[in-house]
């Protein structure tokens, strides 16, 4: 589903509901509004209850629409023909300076792992150029795990800095009540 179907679909109060699979932090930094945050490490245990309930067309997003993708197959597997993934992600969503809403802002995830990246390489370069040459396996090591993480889409520094305490919910993600309220609000919509 593209950006403007969804922003459409809000406009006139289709039945859509959104279901955001980033970290809870992801999720306090900017969200839709309207969203439930339901982190895809925790949707598996919970895509049965999500298939019982889940009339109309739920619209899943993450950032750029990588872990989305896998949450959909995930659905789909679970026997949920209707869970469609927003194109670009909150990256698109935001790009298109459409309405979000803020719990707590931080410095994404993404930028994270840029930031240490150019750091470590920086002083890995810096140090083998004035005090040994070995440290150029410091720059070689990042290289390669950057590298890594495009191709196989996981990238194991984020996963890391994800886990820090800067990066965790003001809130904890207590899915079992958001799962509840996803259910209610299906309960609650027009047919």
């Amino acid at each position: 589903m593209t950006i403007t179907e969804l922003w459409r679909a809000q406009q006139v109060g289709g039945r859509i509901r959104i279901l955001d699979v980033r970290t809870p932090s992801e999720f306090e930094n900017t969200h839709i509004a309207g969203a439930y945050n339901v982190p895809l490490d925790q949707l598996a245990e919970h895509a049965g209850d999500l298939r019982d309930s889940a009339g109309g067309t739920i619209v899943l997003v993450c950032q750029s629409g990588q872990r989305a993708q896998k949450a959909e197959a995930l659905l789909r597997e679970a026997g949920m023909p209707n869970a469609r993934v927003l194109e670009g992600g909150m990256r698109a969503w935001l790009l298109e300076a459409l309405p979000t809403k803020r719990i707590r802002a931080r410095i994404s995830l993404e930028r994270q792992v840029r930031i240490v990246a150019g750091v470590v390489v920086a002083v890995g370069a810096f140090t083998a150029l004035t005090v040994s040459p070995f440290f150029a396996l410091v720059p070689l090591m990042i290289g390669t795990g950057l590298a890594v993480a495009g191709i196989t889409d996981t990238c194991a520094m984020g996963m890391l800095l994800a886990r820090l305490p800067y990066n965790r919910a003001a809130t904890l993600c207590d899915t079992e009540s958001i799962i509840q309220r996803f259910i209610a609000e299906e309960d609650r919509s027009p047919r």
